[in-house]
């Protein structure tokens, strides 16, 4: 899965993934739990009654071969659920953790003037999502357009009572950063 081709059904099962596990499961007829697991089994039947294929095998190729970690299994792989990325309230379980000095998030540069004014805000998401170094933010801003990529000045943030966390797959989490904390990179 790691090597998708644009367009490809690999592809579109993933994203279909994403969006069940992190926005509708209704989509495919299940229910996420408070911490957003939700039961293999039934995700398995759910998608596979969409008219997409689907087995445990697929799936446990789709979790090992994903290049964002986006996605875990609990230990005897009966549930499974998104890292962070949410839309849905769940709380995953995270455990606050005291960040680095500077954090980056990448964006889009017609994002830019607005980002400056008003700050991060986690939009549709539970939280604003930084990378740990300014190439891995320069990716994600791709993914969105011409890209621009902010420093975020994360160690002043936690001294002033701002929380933070770390997805299991490396994703730095907070609920909003303020235009103070802000400065253009890239």
């Amino acid at each position: 899965m790691g090597n998708k081709k644009a367009g490809s059904s690999e592809e579109r099962l993933s994203v279909f993934l994403s969006l069940v596990l992190r926005h509708q499961p209704e989509a495919a007829g299940i229910t996420l739990d408070e911490h957003g697991w939700a039961d293999v089994e039934a995700l398995i039947q759910g998608i596979s009654g969409t008219g997409r294929p689907m087995d445990m095998e697929l799936l446990e190729d789709m979790v090992r071969t994903d290049e964002k970690g986006r996605y875990s299994f609990n230990e005897d792989r009966t549930l499974i659920r998104a890292n962070q990325g949410h839309s849905i309230p769940v709380d995953v379980e995270l455990t606050e953790t005291t960040p680095p000095q500077v954090l980056y998030h990448g964006t889009a540069s017609r994002f830019e003037q607005a980002i400056l004014e008003q700050g991060l805000k986690p939009m549709s998401r539970l939280y604003v999502h930084l990378s740990g170094d300014a190439k891995t933010a320069l990716t994600v801003g791709r993914r969105h357009g011409n890209p621009v990529v902010f420093e975020v000045d994360s160690g002043r943030m936690s001294r002033d009572g701002e929380h933070f966390y770390i997805s299991q797959n490396g994703v730095w989490l907070t609920k909003r950063v303020k235009p103070e904390y802000l400065k253009r990179n890239i």
